[in-house]
């Protein structure tokens, strides 16, 4: 028969399945853990609350729960992938308007400070129009910030 690790008493068959203490109030406090809950982003309208255990670990780990406010699940953008070519010219076209040099491209709109708390409010999923009324500034501004974070290349 099992035995309670803290007192000692006897423990119930069925207790005995899945704990190895008893249910007084002290071995709960000395050997109950709780749960760790992780709250995954599905739509506008609500989360979904998850237990956090292995199996979930590997959910989001594998790209499972994908959050529509944002580009993938805790990130505002989806990483390049590794060794990503850009596609090839086809034959007779151009390639396109090349990026102006630093000296010829204009000043940007917006401060250092507002694309930080442009980039973290959407991170939190605000909208546009909300995170351009937090900065005081309009929505197609507040969408260029986000807009322009997003393709800048990481240092």
């Amino acid at each position: 028969m099992a035995k309670c690790i803290t007192c000692g008493v006897r423990l119930h068959p069925e207790r005995a399945r899945k704990y190895n203490y008893c249910m007084a109030r002290e071995c709960q406090e000395k050997n109950a853990t709780g749960l760790t809950m992780v709250a995954v982003g599905m739509n506008k309208a609500a989360d979904e609350l998850l237990i956090l255990d292995e199996r979930t670990r590997e959910d989001l780990a594998s790209g499972k729960y994908h959050d529509q406010r944002r580009g993938s699940f805790g990130t505002s953008a989806r990483p390049p992938a590794a060794g990503a070519v850009a596609s090839p010219v086809r034959p007779g076209r151009s390639p396109g308007p090349r990026p102006a040099p630093a000296s010829a491209r204009t000043r940007r709109a917006w401060t250092q400070r507002q694309e930080r708390l442009a980039l973290l409010y959407n991170e939190q999923g605000l909208r546009p129009d909300e995170i351009a009324d937090k900065l005081g500034v309009t929505s197609y501004t507040a969408t260029q910030i986000i807009l322009a974070a997003r393709n800048r290349p990481k240092r």
